[in-house]
């Protein structure tokens, strides 16, 4: 039992090769755990489950849940509820079709362009849009309110063909065929333009009716949100199709006749069909109008203002020219303009920039998140090639952002501090393919450092116990004895103020 010195000389070379060997394994394993838990869920696999599990083990104090109605500090629950209405999802003003371009991309591709999070948002959506507490009096409308529930696209298909057999009129099942069954832009827009004639019939019957109870207004805000849906995506498949004057027109007709519909962000299509046109002076006539601080921004709004005045200078814009002599006033304008853009969302220009690939917009965007900036760059990518210079001076000038926020998490310049909810919610919006852009940029935690480094030297042990299996016998006897031979000395004098007879026991045990 006390002997442990002996029993080392008696290991051979083999276990210790066996033992260096599968230790540097078992850390590799680890380590490879610890960096794809990272890269997943962007944390610590070891230290979330010490905090989590282990620390009330060994006397940790749990955070004790909020007591409604008790405010400990006031600025607290202020920056909580900031942070909770910065990481609202918001529906993508300009989301493709279903039918017509996500599934084609599927075909294609095999890989799903949608996650089962923004799907169900979707169908939240459209619950909330297209139907009412009036639908079971007409049997059609309470084939659709359960059609929008159906998961399976098909059997959604399947009901809308119903609700058409029992209402030739109903313009949700139009709707519904139009984004999910055609195959093309042209295909959708057919069925659009019926959804557009028997919805039009539909919201003259509500207008025209005296309101006389609650029910009565459910249904004509119902009505009127199909013939808003409608209208704007007919605008979206005139766009898609190259007429674009056309879609212009509908857009301005569609925000003159809703103006209180401000918050579907319909002039997000405005802009990007009038910079297709390169109309740019209708372009600030609209931003005039919408980029106002009290009016909420959006990547749409922030670059597309950084464009019109990057426009002004950027055919002529030389970094080496602009050292020698500084930056002129208009050439101060659109950096600052850049720079504002930036600390909105400052994912947007590794997408302009093809410093990162883009993929299918989702239908649902987080502002300021990745989601938002793939959303963005998918359709203003073209607008940014267009105007000459223009990508030259972002490529100089984004990254400069950086340095006047260094903690851009406590503190921002131009908005609100930037949230750090925006990578958990991107996951669960942007499909699984695709690389999420953090920022700010997380540095590794101390287990993945610690890990790679047992790894590192336990591989290091391994290869020179299998080179020089007897100098690393010698070596690893000698280190032990050291380790060991406090305790030896005191086990001899232990023994010498024992009864020999008391040792002779302990020493048979």
């Amino acid at each position: 039992m006390f002997d442990t010195v002996s029993s080392f000389n008696t290991l051979t070379p083999k276990f210790y090769v066996a033992l260096t060997g599968t230790s540097s394994l078992i850390s590799g394993l680890i380590f490879i755990f610890e960096w794809w838990y990272f890269q997943k869920y962007g944390t610590s696999f070891i230290e979330q489950v010490s905090v989590s599990h282990l620390r009330p083990l060994i006397g940790g104090v749990e955070n004790s849940p909020p007591v409604p109605g008790f405010s400990a500090n006031n600025g607290e629950n202020e920056t909580n509820r900031q942070s909770l209405s910065e990481c609202k999802v918001w529906r993508n003003p300009l989301n493709l079709f279903r039918g017509a371009e996500y599934s084609r991309y599927t075909w294609v591709t095999g890989k799903e362009p949608l996650t089962y999070y923004d799907m169900n948002l979707s169908a939240q959506d459209h619950q909330t849009f297209f139907t009412c507490d009036t639908d079971s009096l007409r049997p059609s409308d309470t084939v659709m309110q359960k059609a929008w529930r159906e998961r399976n696209p098909q059997a959604r298909i399947k009901a809308a063909y119903q609700a058409l057999e029992l209402d030739n009129d109903c313009a949700t099942a139009y709707v519904l065929l139009a984004e999910e069954e055609a195959t093309t832009i042209i295909d959708a827009e057919k069925y659009f333009k019926q959804a557009l004639k028997a919805g039009e019939t539909v919201y003259r019957k509500s207008q025209h009716c005296h309101p006389q109870n609650s029910q009565h207004e459910a249904h004509l805000r119902r009505d009127t949100n199909v013939l808003v849906y409608v209208k704007r995506r007919l605008a979206m498949c005139a766009r898609k199709l190259g007429r674009i004057k056309e879609a212009v027109k509908m857009m301005r007709d569609l925000m003159k006749e809703f103006p209180l519909l401000s918050m579907l962000n319909i002039h997000e299509n405005l802009l990007e069909a009038l910079l297709e046109l390169q109309a740019y002076a209708d372009v600030q006539a609209v931003l005039a109008k919408y980029d106002d601080i009290s009016l909420p921004k959006s990547a749409a709004i922030c670059y597309t203002a950084a464009l019109l005045k990057a426009r002004a200078v950027s055919d002529r814009f030389s970094p080496e020219t602009a050292s020698r002599r500084g930056l002129s006033t208009a050439e101060i304008n659109a950096v600052e303009a850049i720079h504002r853009a930036v600390e909105f969302n400052p994912h947007v220009p590794k997408y302009l920039l093809e410093m990162k690939s883009l993929i299918l917009p989702p239908e649902h965007i987080l502002k300021r998140g990745d989601s938002e900036a793939v959303a963005y760059a998918f359709f203003h990518l073209q607008h940014w090639k267009r105007i000459e210079g223009a990508l030259n001076l972002l490529h100089c000038t984004w990254e400069g952002t950086f340095r006047m926020i260094p903690y851009p998490l406590e503190k921002g310049h131009l908005f609100y501090p930037y949230p750090s909810c925006t990578e958990t919610a991107d996951r669960e919006l942007l499909p699984t393919f695709h690389d999420v852009s953090v920022y700010p940029q997380k540095e590794l935690p101390f287990f993945i450092h610690f890990t790679a480094g047992l790894c590192s030297f336990s591989a290091m042990l391994a290869v020179l116990t299998h080179q020089f299996p007897e100098l690393m016998v010698i070596f690893t006897k000698a280190f032990f004895g050291m380790l060991l031979s406090p305790f030896n000395f005191i086990m001899e004098k232990i023994k010498h103020f024992m009864p020999s007879s008391l040792w002779h026991q302990l020493t048979q045990i």
